[in-house]
């Protein structure tokens, strides 16, 4: 017969302390005797919460020098407190509701018509990426702009990991879904999950940016963190935030906002000051946290980067 005879040091298997509790140790500590009630789901979800960035260490992002502004950069207080980000709510005051996001583990998927459908932890592909920070101009639809600086790398790196095939016309971008993270999802009305698209021809252009960053650091979470879209020629409802897959294909996508009203939002939303919205003119715009209002710019002021991208499809709805 085996006799378990116990050292002086140990203690019975009753007494440990339960593994999700010794995971959340900072937590006990922090909070003393009430975080000890924690089930161990909600535990877990804390500890991920209170872990720092994992990528924080590659910001600030050394900046690129071509990309210069007319304006002073916006200041961060009032980026992070007027923005859309209609899965935590529809009004421009969401950034303690997007706080709820839930950034780590965040996975991206590529497929579609790909040599090779894959899915990359949000980390690896960060770090295999070659950030840099770049002054960007963002023109909302609404006939308001701000003047940010994005860290991150240019969609047509991601294209190069992506490898689509020839016959690849359109990237398809979608959101994360999750409604009991995000309660402007719980909407069933609305078209979730949020999905933007580009043409090949417009992702491969080297304004298209994908935004990790922001301000010298990991991008915020009401800003779309992890990874964001900035497409500076073309208005702001085409910045997907928070995306979770790209999918390569020949149809050309239908995006959240030209679901929700075709009549109004379209798939190029090219900045256009001569062509109004149905509702109001695009002429100028108001410059946020300046109090003042500037000529509205043809594709924003890109247009030597983007406008032959266009040539021959003038009897398309360009516009907004």
């Amino acid at each position: 017969m085996y006799v378990i005879r116990r050292r002086g040091w140990e203690i019975p298997e009753r007494l440990a302390t339960p593994e999700h509790l010794f995971l959340d140790r900072r937590v006990v500590l922090a909070g003393g005797a009430a975080a000890l009630a924690l089930a161990p789901a909600a535990a877990l979800a804390q500890r991920v919460a209170d872990l720092p960035d994992p990528t924080k260490d590659l910001y600030p992002a050394k900046r690129n020098e071509a990309f210069t502004l007319d304006r002073p950069i916006t200041e961060e207080k009032i980026n992070t407190n007027y923005n859309n980000f209609y899965e935590f709510g529809s009004s421009k005051y969401v950034g303690k509701a997007a706080q709820a996001l839930k950034l780590r583990p965040w996975t991206v998927k590529i497929d579609g018509m790909v040599e090779k459908v894959q899915e990359i932890g949000i980390d690896d592909l960060i770090r295999q990426m070659p950030l840099e920070e770049r002054l960007y101009r963002h023109r909302c639809v609404e006939a308001w702009s701000m003047a940010i600086p994005w860290s991150g790398f240019p969609l047509a790196r991601l294209l190069e990991l992506a490898k689509p095939l020839s016959s690849a016309k359109y990237v398809r971008m979608e959101t994360f879904q999750n409604p009991s993270m995000a309660p402007g999802q719980k909407q069933s009305w609305l078209p979730w999950p949020y999905v933007e698209g580009l043409t090949m021809a417009e992702a491969a252009n080297d304004l298209a940016f994908l935004v990790t960053g922001t301000y010298g650091k990991p991008v915020s979470k009401v800003q779309g963190a992890p990874l964001r879209l900035a497409v500076p020629w073309k208005y702001g409802f085409k910045s997907i935030k928070s995306i979770v897959r790209f999918n390569f294909t020949d149809q050309r996508p239908k995006s959240y906002w030209e679901a929700l009203q075709a009549s109004e939002y379209g798939f190029w939303a090219n900045v256009n000051p001569q062509v109004p919205h149905p509702r109001w003119s695009q002429a100028t715009e108001e410059l946020i946290g300046l109090n003042e209002r500037r000529p509205t710019l043809l594709f924003n002021g890109y247009g030597e980067y983007v406008a032959d991208l266009y040539k021959g499809l003038e009897k398309e709805r360009l516009w907004a």
